[in-house]
């Protein structure tokens, strides 16, 4: 702070005026009046010296953030016109200092650099990249409307929509090493527990109407497969869809990514996505944790060897007829509370609404069943026919496995209520003559429903296949080649975090909107998602780092404090917060000491925060 007069005046006014610098605006401002040079003679006979001592006062009190300052209002004074089509929000975004400091953690910035300097690009990467990652969490739109939404942090970027286009299509022919240094730079800031690695895929769909065509070159016969195909879809989408197959750890942070037509068979991007990513792992043990549509043979048979091995679900409706047999048979079932011997004829009979029964209805039975295959090893060995002419033929070896079988009391009777439900939607079809308006699949009621032979329009419920169906009921089956005669209870409880991998597609679907996709190009879908990636890796991250301490956020409650954390600029002297205090602003601010629990920031004091976080 400085003094200001008018030297030419013979009275002239004594001010305290300020220097203001916010972004790349520079200013002075009269924040303070000290008074008329004559109506200061009358407390002091040197005006001058007085106005200077104010001033010094005043530098003291501004040093301990505690002033008073004068700010005229004209509530007769309009907004300034515009020639925007919408109203624009004063409100500016400071939360998001709390993404950008595990961004920056990740050297994320050091790798598109790398990257940038073996080209000609004219647009700075790491500021677009920073930027579409933190509008995904916060903020998620098209790419478009990132662009025209960027006034809405307190950074103020800048970069033109076309180079952020450009830049998409640059990342994308990193995909293999981006992902490989978001792990081992992730791993710097939390130890990463790679001991069970969780996969699944899922599909994300465009608002397009025809899928696009595979392009041969006529020269050289590459096929290039184009990523926007019609395939299986849970949401029975009609539109094209794009496949994305994804690696957690135990903890539920992402580790490896990998993005395939839609049309392509999910099993067939494991392995080679597992692949790619053990060679980060330098010879740690993995456990590989799937459903049972992605624990094919080959699968099982690839986590079978080095210090590999898998967890994979079941069908006991696909198991072989003698191990089916093993399931039913009513002997070596335990509990697992206690490995305590029981029966599954005293599970299904005991009085459930009875409270001393109550432990046993939240129990579960157990058993482990050996169930050994033998798997093609890829050699040959010679041998003589009884002719005396020799041939060659496969060498084949045992693939050790187990299939741990489980019994709920719970989960039967919560199934067969949902059955019961479908039974009665079932009659009432029947006795509605609305059999053929419903299309059949595997889990509608229409299942229940047989016609009578030689009748036309005549149906009755078929009481065999009800019965069939309830012999599984409560019933759950783990295939792994771990030794569950003795884990059986860890190898359990591995399986039962396989929601983890679920819910990560729930928040990237749900609070990150990365569907429907706006994007035409390959390179440019595969670098939409890499974006989506960096911003689940950042959020998993924030939310394991605030748990650390026997706190618990939900990734909705984090994502809504952090866009409410929002400041408006006061006639560019300071910024007042606009959001109240909170548990979770508190748990930020401890665990990542940026102080942002202020009701007021002088300019400066924000910028020396994006400079720590940046430095």
């Amino acid at each position: 702070m400085k003094l200001y007069y008018d030297r030419r005046s013979k009275n002239p006014t004594y001010f305290i005026q300020q220097g203001i610098r916010n972004g790349k605006k520079t200013t002075t401002r009269n924040i303070k009046t000290i008074g008329k040079h004559n109506d200061l003679l009358k407390i002091t006979d040197d005006p001058l010296e007085y106005a200077k001592q104010e001033v010094a006062k005043f530098n003291e009190e501004y040093k301990a953030n505690k002033i008073s300052i004068d700010v005229n209002i004209d509530f007769s004074k309009k907004l300034p016109s515009s020639m925007d089509t919408v109203a624009h929000s004063k409100n500016i975004n400071i939360g998001y200092f709390f993404i950008q400091s595990i961004y920056h953690d990740l050297k994320i910035k050091d790798f598109l650099n790398n990257i940038v300097s073996q080209t000609r690009v004219d647009y700075d990467a790491d500021l677009i990249n920073r930027f579409l990652t933190i509008s995904r969490i916060l903020d998620p739109r098209s790419k478009l409307g990132i662009y025209d939404h960027l006034h809405i942090y307190y950074e103020q970027p800048h970069y033109l929509y076309e180079s952020s286009l450009r830049f998409l299509s640059l990342l994308a022919k990193h995909f293999d090493e981006y992902i490989s240094h978001l792990y081992e730079a992730s791993n710097n800031i939390i130890p990463r527990d790679t001991s069970v690695c969780y996969f699944d895929c899922t599909n994300y769909y465009f608002e397009i109407e025809t899928a696009d065509e595979d392009y041969i070159d006529e020269v050289t016969g590459e096929i290039f497969y184009m990523l926007r195909k019609y395939g299986i879809s849970k949401q029975h989408q009609p539109t094209p869809i794009v496949q994305m197959g994804l690696f957690i750890d135990a903890q539920g942070i992402p580790l490896s990514m990998c993005i395939n037509p839609g049309n392509q068979n999910e099993q067939l991007c494991a392995t080679s996505t597992e692949e790619k990513m053990i060679r980060s792992f330098k010879d740690k043990k993995l456990i590989y944790c799937a459903d049972a549509g992605l624990g094919s043979y080959d699968i099982r048979k690839f986590n079978s060897f080095g210090s590999r091995a898998f967890i994979v679900t079941q069908s006991i409706k696909k198991l072989s007829k003698p191990l089916q047999e093993a399931v039913f048979n009513d002997c070596d079932y335990k509990l697992l509370s206690n490995d305590l011997p029981m029966t599954l004829k005293e599970m299904h009979e005991f009085d459930k609404n009875d409270e001393d029964n109550l432990h046993l209805y939240n129990d579960i039975l157990y058993k482990v069943i050996s169930a050994d295959k033998a798997v093609d090893l890829g050699l040959t060995e010679e041998y003589v026919t009884s002719t005396g002419k020799t041939g060659t033929k496969k060498v084949k070896g045992e693939l050790k496995q187990y299939v741990i079988i489980t019994f709920s009391r719970k989960a039967m009777e919560y199934q067969r209520h949902i059955r019961n439900s479908q039974i009665e939607r079932a009659q009432r079809l029947i006795k509605n003559n609305k059999v053929e308006d419903l299309k059949k699949n595997q889990n509608d009621p229409k299942r229940f429903i047989k016609k009578v032979k030689n009748e036309k329009n005549k149906y009755y419920i078929d009481e065999e296949m009800i019965k069939k169906e309830e012999m599984y009921d409560g019933f759950y089956a783990i295939a792994t080649n771990l030794d569950a005669e003795n884990e059986a209870k860890k190898i359990i409880e591995i399986n039962s975090q396989r929601y983890r991998i679920e819910d990560c597609f729930r928040v990237l679907k749900t609070n990150f909107k990365a569907r429907p996709i706006n994007h035409r190009k390959n390179d440019r879908i595969i670098a939409h998602f890499m974006t989506c990636y960096t911003a689940l890796l950042i959020q998993r991250i924030m939310e394991v780092k605030l748990n650390q301490k026997g706190r618990h956020f939900t990734t909705g409650e984090i994502i809504e404090n952090l866009k409410n954390m929002n400041v408006v600029n006061n006639h560019d002297l300071y910024y007042q917060a606009t959001y109240t205090g909170s548990t979770l602003c508190d748990a930020l601010n401890e665990t990542f000491g940026l102080e942002l629990d202020k009701e007021y920031y002088q300019p400066k004091e924000l910028n020396k925060k994006i400079k720590k976080i940046s430095n």
